[in-house]
């Protein structure tokens, strides 16, 4: 089903270090229609899909002094509207080209590189014809709603030589980048247990229980339903909670485990598991989301086990924190989120090498937020337009960082373990969860070969 990738190539391109070098290789060096021909160019940027992210997204381009925001594409004539009054992005309402469709954004030939911010059902489909048009792009996370989804987004970038950087922008945080190479380093010892959560007060009512009706004035509901399957418009299926629905998402696994074990990745050194298992429901929060409110995955991977848990209803932190990610060495533990990380020595009466020089008494060590990471993330998606090089969460690393995810909601409709070929990107023996990697598309859209 999938080309067959070789493991030495793919470590070769997607480890990054902890400064955050891009790796060039031959095909990102490729020229190619839109190509950014030096680091000062004028670049123009179009922003798909005009949510909260979409605005977010754009804000940080829109402060690069050699960045314009062009023009525009969403179903929602609000969202547009929300955008053009952006006090922030200070756009000119009559000089930025508005669609409702963007395939005629991306046919506007002046427009070097797009932002995808739409709901994930739509990653896909926008982001390789993206490429196809020539556009480098900026994708949001997670990458896609299913594996062949990804490895076709992968291969539209090597095909089209596009620049393409997923939006998990905490690989730009410098503390994160610390944290990941003294965990490679062996800092904290071996690590053989790793675990990611989230911790949500949604109690008892969630996103409560809207009944079904008539779309808002504005929105094409058939346009943003797309590839996923028809049905009434209900506000929960809308805007921000489109990721509480198997249709357009993963729930709280694709939408913020994505960001967490893509750290993993990073700091482990691996790109996939070996296998995986989950159990979740819905239990507690009384809405119409099918997402569970509890759920807990375990991987699999070479050398250690990973974990990701969350839970909708609780208040309560773990390791002192509401979502993050916990190494437990031999020596020592190391805690990090996006305020900071922490070392919590481990004093078993063994001896072990000081983390810290000079010689620190048993305490919470760490280092301080990089709260620009968001920026950097973009900053660098720029440069990288110019020097044709991979940036620091190119398609590749954000396949592989959104498939780990993706594989415990397939463990979890399932209810069985999977068995997981990273290489060749194949489910090992069980043909039912196999035909999980991919989704149906409604007619008439169809997902793209390339």
């Amino acid at each position: 089903m999938f080309r067959k990738i070789e493991r030495r190539d793919f470590i070769k391109t997607s480890i990054v270090a902890a400064g955050g070098v891009s790796a060039a290789t031959p095909e990102t060096r490729a020229q190619g229609p839109g190509t950014i021909q030096s680091a000062n160019s004028q670049i123009r940027i179009g922003l798909i899909g005009c949510g909260g992210q979409g605005n977010s997204d754009a804000n940080h381009f829109a402060r690069l002094p050699n960045v314009k925001i062009v023009a525009l594409a969403d179903v929602f004539e609000g969202s547009i509207k929300g955008t053009l009054a952006s006090t922030s992005l200070k756009l000119d309402a009559a000089k930025t080209a508005v669609h409702r469709d963007f395939r005629r954004l991306l046919d506007d030939k002046n427009i070097d590189a797009v932002i995808v911010a739409t709901p994930d059902h739509w990653h896909a489909l926008t982001m390789i014809m993206a490429c196809q048009a020539g556009k480098d792009v900026y994708v949001e996370k997670p990458l896609s709603l299913t594996i062949e989804e990804g490895r076709r987004m992968v291969s539209a970038a090597r095909k089209y030589s596009r620049v393409v950087q997923v939006g998990t922008q905490q690989r730009s945080a410098r503390h994160f980048q610390v944290a990941a190479q003294m965990v490679r380093e062996g800092k904290i010892g071996k690590v053989a247990r790793v675990h990611t959560w989230n911790y949500d007060m949604e109690y008892p009512n969630g996103i409560g229980n809207p009944a079904d009706s008539a779309p808002p004035a504005g929105l094409d509901w058939n346009f943003y339903l797309g590839p996923a399957p028809e049905v009434p418009f209900n506000e929960n299926r809308f805007l921000w909670n489109f990721r509480w629905f198997w249709d357009y998402s993963g729930g709280k696994l694709t939408d913020w485990g994505v960001h967490l074990i893509d750290i993993v990745h990073l700091g482990m050194n691996v790109d996939a598991p070996l296998s995986v298992s989950a159990m979740g429901r819905k239990y507690v929060v009384q809405d119409n989301r099918q997402t569970p409110d509890t759920l807990m995955v375990t991987y699999e991977y070479p050398g250690f086990i990973l974990t990701y848990e969350n839970r909708a209803y609780t208040g309560r932190s773990y390791e002192g924190r509401g979502y993050g990610i916990a190494f437990y060495g031999t020596d020592a533990t190391l805690v990090v989120d996006r305020s900071g990380f922490e070392i919590i020595p481990e004093f078993t009466g063994r001896k072990r090498d000081d983390i810290f020089t000079p010689r620190v008494p048993p305490a919470r060590m760490g280092l301080p937020r990089n709260d620009t990471s968001h920026f950097d993330h973009v900053k660098n998606f720029v440069e990288c337009m110019a020097s044709r090089k991979l940036p620091i969460s190119h398609v590749e690393i954000g396949h592989r960082s959104t498939s780990a995810p993706l594989l415990g909601n397939i463990a979890l409709h399932t209810g069985r373990t999977i068995k997981w070929d990273g290489q060749n990107e194949k489910i090992i023996g069980d043909a039912d969860a196999s035909k999980r990697l991919v989704k149906e598309y409604r007619q008439p859209w169809k997902l793209i070969d390339v």
